[in-house]
């Protein structure tokens, strides 16, 4: 069946959508707000303020990709058009891969689609230790609600036997699970979330608040990376950008100027504090760029007697959050627990196997089952999260060590992982770390689970959510912005996306992103009119 192209069909009908890689000659461009970044935050805000009648502008570095290019549902070319560093984005020391989207619509485009409100007890916590005004549960609801509906979020059902998994392994246990609401409209379940969804079902911002914005005049600029905001007396006076080649990633020497009346940097917890840094945005109590969260992810692998096929049906539609809170937010560290799809491609890279190990762990792989647990960072003095820098030629770079605190959350996730497994019926159970075996029973994995070594490069870690780093506040000692995302020091810039939470969240943030930036955009509309 033909699906048509919601772009080629919009920029017939007359959407403003320019490639930067076309410009030859230097560009001013005016608007009453420029958007840096089309991801969850950017992509909201820009349909937001396009309805309320302001000129946007939407500036994205990477390059448009529509439906029509996600239909081979390819790793290779997935990760080199729609990822940062074509997938190879790591922390500073490489010990942690880092999953973040880098084409229009953002990590939107490429995430598995789970949508979960901010939970009550990090909502409570930011109010009562971090200054945080207007965003209680109660405060929350409607925007939640109002991008529940826009972006079609609905509980699903349709468990693929990897997530059936987790489901069993919990139920048997007396372990708390549910089912995941996800923001998709007629999805035909093949499972390629990360790679783009060739049927325009998962409800990106590619797929419905960009078109939205782009329907009410809004104006869409790919392939341009900004690299400075100019300030001064404390005001944002403009941008400075410079156009991308076809390859999105060299610049073509073209140069462009924005001009607004106010700016909203929406780049993500790692771009956003890094434009902030390179524009020497002031920063008098030195927080720029630090608290940064990642939810650091573990994982524990099973072979099941069943075929599996971890890389068909929705990724993700079971979760669990019996060890998220239960020592509450200041306790031990928490965390949920989810499956991973497993693609052949990432399955090589996560098997920590070699050689004819390797092949014999791929030729399992349709038996082969996956968790994961998100850790739950930030929260405690002992999980303080990372900082972003600044490499030598400006692009940003992201250090995060692992205290003892997150190590000791890292054991007790294999542990539950592995119990959980074995409850569901695996016949072998091993950690996602190199020194790992694997174990032929619960007794078993808890011994060799205790023996492995707690250190970078042994153990797989990565993460998908990134959060922090200009984080909000009321007290300008403590936040980069303030609980509207407004910039305490200038007063024409707002930071719309997760870099503004003051520690991680606990679930995947992509709601929380939503309906943060839907609140946020519609205070500022209400100030720019």
């Amino acid at each position: 069946m033909a699906l048509p192209d919601i772009y080629s069909e919009g920029i017939a009908s007359g959407w403003k959508v320019i490639d930067g890689a076309k410009l030859t000659a230097p560009q001013t461009m005016e608007a009453d707000v420029a958007i840096i970044g089309s991801g969850a935050g950017g992509g909201v805000a820009a349909e937001v303020l396009a309805l309320a009648g302001l000129k946007v502008l939407l500036l994205e570095e990477g390059a448009l990709r529509t439906s029509a290019s996600f239909k081979d549902m390819d790793e290779g070319r997935a990760m080199r058009e729609l990822y940062q560093e074509g997938g190879a984005r790591a922390t500073s020391d490489g010990a942690i891969a880092v999953l973040q989207g880098r084409s229009v619509g953002g990590s939107t485009t490429v995430n598995w689609t789970s949508s979960f409100r901010t939970p009550a007890p990090t909502l409570k916590f930011w109010a009562s230790e971090c200054e945080v005004v207007g965003h209680s549960v109660d405060e929350m609801k409607p925007w939640f609600e109002m991008m529940e509906k826009r972006l079609d979020v609905m509980l699903w059902e349709a468990h693929n036997p990897n997530n059936s998994v987790l489901m069993r392994g919990c139920q048997k246990l007396g372990w708390e699970a549910h089912a995941i609401p996800r923001n998709v409209r007629g999805c035909w379940n093949s499972g390629y979330c990360g790679l783009g969804c060739p049927v325009n079902a998962k409800q990106s911002t590619l797929v419905s608040t960009i078109p939205g914005a782009l329907r009410h005049g809004a104006t869409l600029l790919h392939r341009v990376r900004v690299r400075q905001l100019q300030h001064a007396d404390g005001k944002i006076s403009g941008a400075v950008g410079e156009a991308l080649r076809e390859d999105g990633r060299t610049p073509s020497g073209t140069l462009l100027t924005i001009k607004a009346r106010h700016y909203i940097a929406a780049g993500g917890a790692i771009n956003t504090p890094a434009l902030l840094l390179r524009s020497k945005a002031p920063d008098p109590h030195q927080i720029l760029g630090k608290r940064s969260f990642i939810h650091p992810v573990v994982l524990s692998l099973a072979q099941m007697p069943e075929r599996i096929d971890p890389f068909f049906g929705a990724p993700q539609s079971i979760a669990s959050d019996h060890f998220q809170w239960k020592d509450g937010a200041t306790g031990p560290m928490g965390y949920k627990l989810e499956v991973p799809p497993i693609f052949p491609g990432i399955g090589a890279g996560v098997l920590n196997a070699f050689g004819d190990d390797l092949k014999r762990e791929m030729a399992a792989l349709a038996h082969s089952n996956a968790v994961l647990a998100l850790l739950r960072d930030g929260f405690v003095e002992q999980s303080p999260g990372g900082s972003v820098r600044l490499a030598d030629d400006g692009s940003p770079m992201l250090d995060y060590d692992l205290s003892d605190y997150v190590w000791e959350g890292a054991r007790r996730a294999w542990l539950s992982m592995a119990e959980l497994q074995f409850a569901a019926g695996a016949e072998k159970v091993r950690s996602a770390h190199i020194d790992a075996r694997y174990a032929t029973s619960w007794s078993d994995a808890k011994r060799a689970i205790a023996e492995l070594p707690l250190k970078k490069f042994r153990a797989t870690l990565f993460t998908a959510h990134l959060m922090g780093g200009c984080a909000m506040s009321q007290n300008p000692k403590r936040g980069v912005v303030d609980s509207r995302g407004r910039h305490h020091q200038l007063a024409n810039l707002s930071v719309m996306d997760g870099s503004v939470f003051p520690t991680s969240i606990g679930a995947n943030p992509q709601l929380s992103i939503f309906g943060l930036t839907a609140q946020n955009a519609t205070a500022l509309a209400q100030d720019l009119k």
